[in-house]
């Protein structure tokens, strides 16, 4: 009687492999089995990269200037606001070389090879093509190679391809020179990064390194440059423009000046100060508090935000890429259907118990698998019997494991034999693809199509279906082959992967927010379009496949773009061209993945979104945000969030637009009017980079507009600021100027003390910039309705101002810092009044255009 489970039988000395000789002079000429190192960038290559941008240098030079001209006080504060800058920039490094290190971590496991006929474990680094490697259960495989030898190897390729299921693999049976794509049952080859998680094989290496298939990835990754998006380049457009008009008034003004009043150092001084009013140096600030205020949020919603760029995008998201594998699904095999004489039982994750007839089903299902397995299916067949059948005859511990048929090529079963102690017949459990095993079965007939029937049926909603047949073996001896053995068919057992519960609400929350959804996954179309429909995806019957998509050029890629939302059996270079295309389109899209093959995608699309639990390491490294719990629905509320932060920002860059107004009309018109001088540098600074920038985080903590998710995406062409947005807030500041040069040429044409001048006037521009927060809150809602809203920030905001303006015009070291004079107060009310009275039109405005409007659910920001 046999009572040993034969293994894959050693066939390690009829190959000898190469000569340690030739491996050595391979590993030199072809190099290591890695990916080569990212180049990182040095400290000092980063700040010089950073000092050539215009606004720094514009900054840096006035702020050399003032140096040179003994303002010790202004240059020290304008040269700090640069080292924030250049610190908040510095923080943003090491993207690509993360990605690369962690694709280098997972392409070199260990490896045991055959060379000079004897077996040698080896670095994974050390392996070279030429190479025969052996690759048992457990596995992973260090490079790309063909098989030359198996015996029931399945392998686990999710990670190049997506699929969930792993595929078996068969031995070449003629020399192969060349490698295939990965994916696909009984294929010959095996790839790099891939796990077995059955049987054994040996494989002769083909590829290494960079020319392996996830070479290919890294190699995609090195090449990927996003860019900048739209808002950055807008707001360096922005700076630029300010930039120009501040450098001709700082030479108009400087020559002006000492012309009309014969003091060209002191022109210059003015021309500088004229410079400073228009320099940009808020907006990369009020920027960069936005993205890092926005980062902490979105931290709160269980999303890490990796890169500030996919805030600025996640407002405008208007197509959502979805990878199926682990982001739609749970990347687990789950019980789901049971079929047993024409009886169906449909299981759900609370399933704990069975009727009495699906437990020889389960039972024999559970003997043909192995108790402590690797294989997804088998995993879930053990975990799902444990549960249902505790406590029950069915279950077989004692049971002692004699021999084990594996599936081939040519009969897609397997079997294993069990003896129990109490029991000289051999009980035998057959599990496979539903015709194979009905072949063993020898079902032929009615019974037969019946079997076909009801498979076909079940797979059609994309599940996969194990056929499963029992024997009693009353003989001494097993057969040598299972096909000699009389098997009695049991039933059918469908398995899937089960979709993410919250997945259904919050694709339909995209939907309502006017975001288009796009499943791109590896596997089968079937399976793709039965999770589509599970998940309420549109247009779920439309599917566009991998060989389709190697037959379309772009230009014909783009109209089938439009309209599909499903695209199956994709290879990862076809989901980086579907990225590209979206993007070509003017999408601005959001890509989610967990797998290697996501990952450049993930950092090609202007929002990758990795699964941070279930996700490798590469495809957290190249993508922008990482869900932190991996639930879909934390990528809607991220988006909410995102179209949040871009409403408050256009608010707040409206303000600092408008504020700009009388700043720079307070430096120009006294020089032009041969008026006393009102805003020295001092003045300037401590406006633009202590007040602006902590108004613009009160706009920041402004909530989410009614309606925000009932709209449409913004329009990713859209400008931050409008023509219509720009008009408005140069009315807005000129009406704060109006009224702060009323106020300084009535205090002059009454003979007041210079100081005493510039007093009021600040203290009016001062009064009217608060005015200005309050009425850029809602260019919708007039201040007395916004007032009411919560905004904790703002009300901080406002009442430190209030509390500065008094500490400068009150405490006598202060008042000579900025050479003012205290105020009196009827002095006070006056400024108070000229300052509130000077916004009354807006708020008017935004009255009448409520009442003339039609109303909407989602009225604009």
């Amino acid at each position: 009687m046999s009572t040993a489970i034969p293994s894959a039988p050693d066939i390690s000395s009829t190959f000898r492999g190469l000569s340690e000789a030739d491996a050595a002079a391979r590993l030199r000429a072809e190099g290591p089995n890695e990916l080569p190192a990212a180049r990182a960038r040095t400290l000092l290559r980063t700040v010089f990269e950073i000092l050539r941008q215009p606004m720094i240098l514009l900054l840096l030079g006035a702020g050399t200037i003032y140096l040179l001209l003994g303002e010790l006080r202004d240059s020290i504060v304008l040269l700090i606001s640069i080292f924030v800058v250049i610190g908040i920039d510095l923080y943003q490094e090491r993207k690509t070389e993360h990605a690369l290190e962690a694709l280098r971590d997972l392409s070199s496991p260990r490896a045991v090879v055959i060379r000079e006929g004897r077996q040698r474990r080896v670095a994974g680094r050390e392996v070279v093509r030429g190479d025969i490697v052996i690759v048992s259960e457990g596995d992973r495989i260090p490079a790309d190679g063909v098989l030359l030898s198996s015996v029931n190897l399945s392998v686990d390729e999710s990670l190049l391809t997506g699929e969930s299921v792993p595929v078996r693999k068969a031995a070449a049976d003629h020399a192969i020179e060349s490698m295939g794509r990965p994916g696909g049952d009984d294929l010959p080859f095996v790839f790099s990064g891939a796990m077995a998680v059955r049987g054994q094989g040996y494989a002769r290496i083909l590829s290494t390194g960079v020319h392996t298939e996830l070479g290919k990835i890294g190699k995609a990754l090195q090449s990927i440059d996003p860019g900048a998006t739209r808002l950055q380049a807008e707001v360096n457009r922005m700076a630029r423009i300010f930039a120009v008009i501040g450098l001709s008034l700082c030479g108009l003004i400087a020559v002006v000046y000492g012309l009309t009043r014969a003091s060209w150092t002191s022109g210059l001084l003015v021309g500088i100060t004229s410079a400073m009013s228009l320099l940009p140096e808020e907006f990369p600030v009020v920027l960069t508090v936005f993205l890092a205020l926005g980062a902490w949020r979105i931290s709160r919603k269980n999303v890490l935000t990796r890169h500030s760029s996919a805030i600025e995008a996640l407002g405008s998201a208007t197509v959502l890429c979805v990878d199926k594998t682990g982001t739609l699904t749970q990347n687990r095999m789950a019980v789901h259907t049971l079929v047993v004489d024409g009886s169906t039982l449909i299981t759900t994750p609370d399933t704990t118990s069975l009727p009495e007839q699906f437990h020889d089903l389960l039972e024999y299902s559970m003997l043909a698998s192995k108790r402590n397995p690797l294989d997804p299916m088998e995993t879930a067949l053990q975990q799902f019997g444990a549960r249902c059948l505790a406590n029950t005859e069915h279950v077989n511990h004692d049971w002692t494991l004699m021999r084990e048929y594996p599936l081939s090529p040519a009969l897609l079963a397997m079997s294993r034999a069990w003896q129990s102690a109490h029991d000289s017949a051999f009980i035998i459990a057959a599990k496979g693809a539903p015709e194979a095993v009905a072949s063993l079965c020898r079902l032929s007939g009615e019974d037969l199509q019946q079997v076909i029937a009801r498979s076909s049926q079940l797979a059609a909603t994309g599940l996969r279906i194990l056929g499963v047949a029992r024997c009693r073996w009353m003989h001494p001896n097993l057969p040598d082959q299972q096909s000699e053995l009389p098997f009695e068919f049991v039933g059918l057992v469908g398995l899937a992967d089960p979709i993410r519960p919250e997945v259904p609400a919050a694709i339909s929350e995209c939907y309502r927010a006017g975001i288009r959804v796009v499943m791109i996954t590896g596997d089968y179309a079937g399976t793709a379009q039965s999770i589509a429909r599970q998940i309420g995806l549109a247009a779920s019957d439309h599917v566009l496949t991998g060989p389709d998509l190697e037959t379309l050029s772009d230009a014909e890629l783009e109209p089938r773009l439009r309209s599909t939302n499903i695209f199956a059996r994709v290879v990862p270079e076809q989901k980086l061209r579907l990225v590209n295309a979206l993007k070509r389109l003017g999408e601005t899209v959001a890509m989610t993945g967990d797998g290697v093959n996501d990952a450049p995608a993930l950092k090609a699309a202007q929002i990758g979104i990795a699964m941070g639990a279930r996700g490798t390491d590469v495809a957290r490294e190249a993508a922008a945000l990482v869900l932190m719990d991996d639930s879909f629905s934390s990528i809607v509320a991220a988006i909410a969030l995102g179209r949040r932060i871009f409403d408050n920002l256009r608010k707040a860059m409206s303000f600092v637009f408008a504020v700009h107004v009388p700043i720079a009309g307070l430096a120009l018109i006294p020089v032009l009017g041969r008026w006393p001088l009102i805003l020295m540098p001092i003045h300037i600074v401590f406006l633009e980079l202590i007040i602006d920038p902590a108004c613009s985080i009160a706009f920041e903590a402004e909530p989410p507009a009614p309606g925000l998710m009932l709209r449409p995406p913004r329009n990713p062409r859209e400008p931050l600021l409008q023509r219509n947005r720009i008009v408005l807030s140069a009315l807005q500041g000129a009406s704060v100027l109006l009224a702060a040069v009323f106020l300084f040429a009535s205090a002059l044409h009454g003979g007041e003390p210079e100081a005493n001048i510039r007093t009021v006037t600040f203290t009016t521009l001062i009064i009217g910039n608060l005015m200005l927060i309050l009425s850029n809150r809602s260019w919708t809602h007039t201040i007395w309705t916004t007032i009411r809203t919560s905004n904790p920030a703002l009300y901080f905001i406002v009442g430190g101002a209030f509390a500065i303006l008094i500490l400068v015009t009150t405490v006598p070291f202060f008042q000579q810092l900025f050479r003012f004079s205290p105020l009196q107060p009827a002095e006070m009310l006056l400024c108070l009044g000229a300052g509130t009275a000077s916004l009354l039109w807006f708020e008017l405005w935004k009255l009448l255009r409520s009442r003339l409007a039609p109303r909407t659910s989602s009225p604009p920001a």
